[in-house]
C-alpha cells in the first residue's frame, strides 16, 4: 500500500466547505470522485483540516492510499484538472512515506482574512467590506495578546466536536497592502472550527473602540462564545499555506 500527497487549491464560493457534507457538495467529495473515476475503484482522501462553507484555499494538502502499481504523480495531476470543476486546481501529486499524513504530519498552517475599507467591485467577492474606521495600531497590540494564550475555547463555533481547544499560535498581525486594503495573518498548530473568523471579529471590536487590549484578554480567559465578536463572513477567508 502506497500512500499519496495531493496539494490543490480552490474558490471556496459554490462548497459548502471541504469536508463532506450529507446536505451540499464540498470540495472533497469532489476530489473523490474525480481521483475514483481516473483510478478506477473507491478512493478516500483526507484533508489536512476542514474549511467552512464559502471558504478558500490557495494550499490544501490531502492524502489517499493506493495499493496498485506506482502512479505518476505529474499525469495524475494533469488528469485531475482536466476532470476537476473549474474552481479546484490541483497542483502536485507525490508518493510520501506511508507514516506521512495529511493533517497530523502537519505542523503549521496560516490563514489570511482580506478587509477594504472602500466600496470595490472587484474586491467584494474575496475581501469583507468595512464602512467604518479601525485602530490597526490596536488591533495589533490584541492580535499580539494571542500569542501569550493557549487556550482559544472562546472562539470556537457552539457545539463543535472537539477533544481539545489548546492550540499554539505563532504569528498573529494586521498587514496593510494599499490605502484601502489590509489582511489578518495567523499561524498555528491547529485551528478550531471558526476559529479565526471569530478571532477576526472580536480584534474589530478592539479597532472601533468597543474593547479595550484588558477587555480583550477577559474575553479570551472567559472562554465564552457569546463575550468574543460576531464570526466574520467566509468569503474573505483564505487558507494559504500548511507546513510539514
Amino acid at each position: 500500500m502506497s500512500r499519496y500527497f495531493v496539494t490543490l487549491s480552490y474558490d471556496g464560493t459554490r462548497y459548502h466547505g471541504w469536508q463532506i457534507q450529507p446536505n451540499g457538495v464540498s470540495v472533497q467529495e469532489r476530489l473523490q470522485e474525480a481521483l475514483s473515476t481516473l483510478l478506477r475503484e473507491p478512493i478516500a482522501v483526507t484533508g489536512a483540516g476542514r474549511t467552512d462553507a464559502g471558504v478558500h484555499a490557495r494550499k490544501m494538502v490531502a492524502h489517499f492510499d493506493w495499493k496498485g502499481d506506482a502512479i505518476d504523480g505529474q499525469q495524475l495531476a494533469y488528469k485531475l484538472n482536466r476532470l476537476l470543476p473549474y474552481d479546484i486546481a490541483v497542483s502536485k501529486v507525490e508518493m510520501v512515506s506511508e507514516d506521512m499524513h495529511a493533517r497530523f504530519s502537519a505542523t503549521s498552517r496560516m490563514y489570511r482574512y482580506y478587509i477594504h475599507t472602500t466600496k470595490d467591485p472587484f474586491q467584494r467577492a474575496y475581501s469583507c467590506e468595512i464602512h467604518y474606521p479601525l485602530d490597526f495600531a490596536k488591533m495589533n497590540d490584541a492580535a499580539r495578546i494571542l500569542m501569550t494564550y493557549e487556550d482559544f475555547g472562546v472562539f470556537c463555533k457552539s457545539g463543535a466536536d472537539v477533544k481539545t481547544t489548546l492550540c499554539q499560535v505563532t504569528k498573529a498581525e494586521w498587514v496593510q497592502t494599499s490605502p484601502t486594503t489590509w489582511y489578518f495573518e495567523i499561524r498555528a498548530n491547529r485551528f478550531l472550527r471558526n476559529m479565526v473568523r471569530a478571532v477576526v471579529g472580536t480584534l474589530i471590536e478592539v479597532g472601533r473602540g468597543r474593547l479595550s487590549l484588558d477587555d480583550f484578554k477577559k474575553v479570551i480567559e472567559g472562554k465564552q462564545r457569546s463575550d468574543a465578536g460576531e464570526s466574520m463572513p467566509g468569503n474573505a477567508l483564505f487558507l494559504e499555506d500548511i507546513v510539514y
